[in-house]
């Protein structure tokens, strides 16, 4: 005897049905109105793997605008360029550095900032 002819099909657990509604009373007029959230990372970052967020503890750099508890994304895959902010470590410290032609070659650059959130706390 030939069992081939006595394949099973299995009927699906999914439910394919409309939901009714569980609300109770009136809806919210806000409803129509709701945003998505911002991603940061989304945004604000190129290259995920190479890129970190840093808080800034003190007013050293205010020369440059960047002040207590400002947010630094800094991309170690980006080349400074001129005139651009670099993290970059001096004496075992970290510091903020505007780049300019004689400092790329003298500076242990850790990378470059992209963005400067400002904190207006």
């Amino acid at each position: 005897m030939n069992n081939l002819g006595n394949i099973l099909i299995k009927k699906s657990e999914n439910s394919h049905r409309v939901k009714r509604p569980t609300q109770t009373g009136f809806s919210s007029p806000a409803t129509h109105y709701a945003e998505p959230r911002i991603d940061l990372n989304e945004v604000l970052v190129t290259n995920s793997s190479a890129t970190f967020f840093i808080r800034v503890v003190d007013d050293e750099h205010n020369e440059v605008g960047i002040n207590t508890n400002d947010v630094l994304i800094v991309d170690k895959s980006i080349t400074p360029k001129r005139n651009q902010l670099v993290l970059a470590t001096v004496e075992d410290s970290f510091k903020i550095i505007k780049i300019d032609e004689t400092s790329l070659s003298e500076l242990n650059i850790w990378g470059t900032i992209t963005y400067i959130i400002k904190s207006t706390l």
